[in-house]
This record gives C-alpha cells, structure tokens and sequence, in this order.
C-alpha cells in the first residue's frame, strides 16, 4: 500500500467519532495499523479507550462505511486488540487540547 493511499484511508478513519469522547478515533490514538492487500480488503487494527466500550460496534460499523466511500477499499476488517492498551499519552496534541488532558 502507497504512501497516498495510507493518508487516504486515515483521513477517512479520522470522519470515524468515538461517541464517548467526541474526538476521531485516529486523534484518539486508537488506531494502532492498516493493512491493504491488492484486492482491496483493508485491515484496521485498533483499540477502544475501555475494555468495556459499549460502543466498539458502532465504532466498527461507522470504520466500515467511511473506508466504503473509498474506492480502492473493497472490504474492511476491523481488528480489536487490547495490547498494547490504550493510554492518553497516545492521544494527539490536538486531541489532549480539546479534552483538556494536561
């Protein structure tokens, strides 16, 4: 996968809100890798701020729809992992300034 097409997909993912936090998911730090083979499918691996997010499907489902819009992207697999965990040191300096974490 291309350079262009990374910043494409991410760009995407960053259309994808964790309803919680009401900050992107790629801000957030969540999303840990991407994966593109030649037919199009795309890996996602990511986490969610909490073991216990009720909202990870929603979260799954709107990663989904926004890589569709793409049309390179043929198929999304969304892949949740729990390590390493999740911790807001991984949060962007945008993302730490809108949720005041110092």
């Amino acid at each position: 996968m291309d350079q262009e097409m990374k910043e494409s997909i991410m760009g995407a993912l960053e259309n994808v809100i964790d309803p919680e936090l009401g900050i992107d998911i790629v801000n957030l730090g969540l999303v840990y890798d991407i994966d593109m083979d030649d037919a199009g499918k795309v890996d996602v691996t990511m986490t969610l701020t909490s073991l216990g997010c009720p909202l990870g499907p929603m979260i799954v489902d709107n990663i989904k729809r926004e890589l569709a819009e793409l049309p390179e992207v043929k198929d999304t697999e969304v892949n949740i992992v729990w390590n390493p965990p999740w911790s807001k040191d991984m949060m962007s300096r945008y993302a730490k300034i809108a949720l005041g974490v110092r």
